[in-house]
């Protein structure tokens, strides 16, 4: 297949599986649009609060699925008797800065320190918006073992993630999480860095996750490109598809699919159900924040695709469902 291998490198930096612009463009140019942009990025009515009843954690999915969309790509999955927590980001800024940067728009409605034991955190890449400095220490004290793409594991190891917990993948790695579920890192396009002098430098990946009973993809982030139909032919079809359609600009169509491409991509894919991740949480871009989910919504119905759309915090089954809470 012409996609699916590992990620390679060209000096010290990974490269993408096609040709890609980070498509930033000038400094003052991007500044510019974000002094005079007039739509809605962050909602003018305060969301929520919502809240996570953690004591449904006691009681096993009846269809043995079950998501809490924490918010953004922070996804608690419970899988046939396992439960997996992807790029968890619970600060009130995706940012460097407590006090600068993109801000939530609702606090996390799951407590730390209530989340249930888990059997593995999936990491994709190092971007703020995944990778949460502040919230890895919190499980230092555990034996939960991290997986994530390659490079990330120094700032795991930094914040005190011991490195036997650590399980660094390539693109298409294999890692088995308590002999009952494979998890394979597969290639995403989009880029890495924590600053602008160390972009590419680790890598970035999305993760298809199989038991006996479930096949689900979680993509990250990711642009359009031809390799969602090679990985649909050779891991699909998927139960659910967990894909980004938020944070997108035609400057950024290599690095961030939209509703059109993420629904592109699903079909490629050979999803079944949809969920949109990586919208409704920080305000990253310049589109209204619910637009998202309001051309996604079209797009759906004009091609017969389910939707799960549950409520930010709420452990729900996994089905077609929307809870409209932005509205």
């Amino acid at each position: 297949m012409k996609y699916l291998h590992p990620a390679v490198k060209q000096g010290k930096k990974y490269l993408n599986p096609v040709p890609t612009s980070v498509g930033t463009g000038s400094l003052w140019g991007v500044l510019w649009k974000y002094m005079t942009n007039k739509a809605e990025t962050t909602p003018k009515r305060k969301l929520g609060p919502f809240t996570t009843d953690a004591t449904i954690y006691a009681q096993p999915p009846v269809s043995g699925l079950r998501i809490t969309w924490v918010g953004h790509s922070s996804l608690l999955i419970e899988v046939d008797g396992l439960r997996l927590l992807t790029d968890p980001v619970w600060s009130s800024r995706a940012s460097f800065s407590a006090f600068i940067g993109p801000k939530r728009f609702f606090p996390a409605p799951l407590d730390l320190n209530k989340l249930p034991p888990l059997d593995a955190i999936i990491i994709s890449h190092d971007h703020y918006d995944h990778l949460d400095k502040h919230v890895i220490p919190h499980f230092a004290s555990s034996n939960v073992p991290f997986y994530c793409s390659i490079g990330v594991g120094q700032y795991l190891q930094a914040w005190g993630i011991q490195k036997e917990r650590i399980t660094e993948m390539n693109w298409m790695d294999k890692a088995t999480i308590r002999n009952s579920c494979t998890i394979t890192a597969l290639p995403a396009r989009h880029f890495s860095g924590r600053s602008l002098t160390n972009r590419f430098e680790t890598l970035w990946s999305s993760f298809a996750i199989r038991t006996a009973a479930h096949n689900i993809y979680y993509g990250a982030d990711s642009g359009w490109y031809e390799g969602f139909t090679e990985i649909g032919e050779a891991f699909g079809p998927f139960d659910v598809t967990m894909l980004e359609v938020g944070a997108y600009n035609r400057d950024w169509a290599d690095i961030h699919m939209g509703p059109d491409n993420a629904v592109m991509a699903h079909q490629a894919l050979k999803g079944i159900l949809m969920m949109p991740i990586h919208w409704g949480t920080f305000n990253l871009a310049l589109h209204p924040w619910n637009e998202p989910v309001q051309r996604l919504l079209e797009l759906s119905l004009a091609k017969g695709i389910p939707l799960f759309l549950p409520q930010p915090g709420v452990p729900t089954e996994v089905a077609k469902y929307s809870s409209q809470w932005w509205e």
